[in-house]
C-alpha cells in the first residue's frame, strides 16, 4: 500500500473510514449494475421452443391504476444500490470536508434518496421508451424472458423480454393463473391482447 494512501487514510476518523470503505463496496455493486443493463444481461438473447400450438387469440384484459403505479418501480435493486452509493460518498465527502457528524448524514441522506429516484426514473423512462414506435407482441411468443414485476395469482405483471427486436417490458398473466417471482425465467406463449402476454416458467416448456 503506497505510504501516501497510508497517510491519508489514517488521518480520518473512524466514522469517515466506514463511510469510505463502504462506499467503495456499493460502488462495485452500482457500477456492475450499470453495465449489465447496458448490455441486457438477463438471459433474452435465442429463442426457445414453442408449447404446443400458439393461438394469437385476443383477450379482454383488466387494465387498473395499480398497475400503471406499479411499472414505476422506485425500490428495487438497482435504486437501493444507487441510495447506498450516494449515501455513503456523500457522508464520507462531508466528513473530509469538516462538516459535523449529524450534518453530514443528514445531506447524505438527501443525496441518497435523490440518487434512489433518479435511478428508478431513469429505467422507467428507459422501459417507456422500448414501448415507442412500431411493436407486435406476435413477435415476443417463443422468446425467453425474465419476470421484472411479480406476477401474482391470477393477476398481471411485467416481463422484460425481447419485442420486435428489443428488450421490451411487457405486462403478463401467468399461463396457469400461478404466482410467479421478479427473477424468475419464462417463455412467451401467446398474445392475449394488445398489451398482454401469456407466459409458462421455463422448466415447463423442457
Amino acid at each position: 500500500m503506497p505510504e501516501w494512501f497510508s497517510n491519508w487514510w489514517n488521518s480520518l476518523t473512524p466514522l469517515n473510514q466506514t463511510f469510505y470503505g463502504a462506499a467503495a463496496f456499493f460502488s462495485v455493486f452500482f457500477l456492475w449494475q450499470l453495465v449489465a443493463a447496458l448490455i441486457g444481461l438477463g438471459g433474452e438473447g435465442g429463442d426457445v421452443d414453442d408449447v404446443g400450438d400458439v393461438d394469437d387469440v385476443d383477450y379482454d384484459a383488466e387494465v387498473d391504476a395499480a398497475d400503471a403505479v406499479a411499472s414505476f418501480k422506485l425500490v428495487s435493486i438497482r435504486s437501493i444500490i444507487s441510495f447506498f452509493t450516494l449515501f455513503t460518498w456523500g457522508g464520507a465527502l462531508y466528513l473530509n470536508w469538516g462538516q459535523p457528524s449529524s450534518t453530514a448524514i443528514g445531506y447524505s441522506v438527501i443525496w441518497g434518496l435523490a440518487g434512489m429516484f433518479s435511478v428508478a426514473l431513469i429505467f422507467w423512462g428507459l422501459r417507456k421508451l422500448t414501448k415507442a414506435g412500431t411493436s407486435d407482441l406476435r413477435t415476443c411468443i417463443g422468446k425467453p424472458g425474465t419476470v421484472y414485476l411479480d406476477i401474482p395469482e391470477d393477476g398481471v405483471g411485467e416481463v422484460r423480454v425481447m419485442e420486435s427486436g428489443v428488450i421490451s417490458y411487457v405486462r403478463a398473466r401467468s399461463a396457469h393463473g400461478k404466482e410467479l417471482k421478479a427473477g424468475t425465467p419464462i417463455g412467451v406463449v401467446r398474445r392475449l391482447d394488445q398489451t398482454t402476454v401469456e407466459v409458462v416458467p421455463v422448466e415447463e416448456e423442457e
